[in-house]
């Protein structure tokens, strides 16, 4: 197929792309319905998680604390700007997993008496906090001529912002230790949501790219920082992938009729969905990554590693 890619019809070309779409489609499928039959591992067992950003039902925050309580999580704080679907989500995880306690707020993660307060409330109730989840953000669609001063900064507030003061205290807070609820020595997984428009041009807006990129930067400095601590910091910067924040563009494309399109510029040839974003966090925040620091990791198909896919074409 791949030799003869230069010599096909349109009807051959148009074949193709509906097989692609159809095996991507029940590839996601099975992605977002993994955990109805996958085995709880207990990777994450007894660990106290604070996670910013859970308020999307398509989300990567709402996935992630899903796939945090299947792997065994003691206690889940929960933390979205917006709490009209957080009631939802607590009864979720506690329906499914009723050995997980649930804690659910109201909270802008870029204020930081909110988040000191959060990570102080897990030290005071549970004696201990492992990992932080700053997932929190907004994505603009402005041009840079249509970008205004006060808009770049609220970008860079609720992306970045938000980081660094997750950073600052939750490291504070891994540095405590309580033998009495078993942690003896100090530690934990800081992992922050960047993007692939924080590695590369071309993927985002000005504001949102640079506001990502700074995340980028925030993990790799805090890590410097943090050293010898056994304190972790590492950003996951995703590329397309089907969240609220995304959803006009995947709503346009199927009202199109192009669905099977989103994502091709990627070698994989398709977009992602929350729950393999939640996959990555879950690697960062167990101790299979325990030799990972101060590392921005791409879950974007491939994307930031190559030129944009172009049929036909191999360099």
């Amino acid at each position: 197929m791949v030799e003869g890619l230069y010599n096909i019809t349109r009807a051959q070309a148009k074949s193709i792309e509906d097989n692609h779409f159809k095996r991507t489609t029940e590839r996601i499928q099975q992605l977002q319905s993994q955990l109805d039959s996958a085995p709880r591992t207990g990777k994450l067992k007894d660990k106290v998680c604070i996670i910013t950003g859970v308020g999307s039902l398509k989300g990567i925050g709402r996935a992630t604390a899903i796939l945090f309580a299947h792997e065994g999580a003691r206690h889940l704080y929960l933390l979205d700007f917006d709490p009209t679907n957080l009631p939802d989500l607590k009864a979720n995880i506690e329906s499914k997993y009723p050995d997980v306690k649930v804690t659910t707020a109201k909270a802008d993660a870029a204020d930081e008496d909110t988040i000191s307060g959060v990570c102080e409330q897990a030290l005071r109730e549970e004696g201990r906090l492992d990992i932080f989840f700053a997932n929190a953000g907004i994505a603009t669609k402005d041009h840079l001529a249509n970008t205004t001063a006060e808009a770049f900064m609220k970008v860079m507030r609720v992306n970045a912002l938000s980081c660094f003061i997750a950073v600052k205290h939750a490291s504070t807070a891994m540095l405590k230790t309580n033998p009495s609820r078993g942690k003896s020595l100090s530690g934990g997984s800081i992992i922050l949501t960047a993007s692939v428009a924080g590695l590369r041009s071309g993927a985002g807006t000005v504001d949102y790219s640079a506001s990502k990129a700074a995340v980028n930067s925030i993990a790799k400095n805090s890590a410097y920082q943090l050293q010898k601590s056994d304190i972790r910091v590492n950003t996951i910067c995703p590329g397309l992938i089907e969240t609220g924040m995304t959803t006009d563009t995947f709503d346009y494309a199927r009202q199109r009729g192009s669905a099977g399109k989103i994502g091709q510029l990627n070698p994989l040839g398709r977009f992602g969905v929350s729950q393999e974003i939640a996959n990555a966090a879950l690697f960062l925040a167990s101790d299979d990554s325990s030799y990972v620091n101060g590392q921005n990791i791409a879950v974007d198909g491939g994307l930031s590693s190559s030129h944009p896919v172009v049929p036909g074409r191999w360099a």
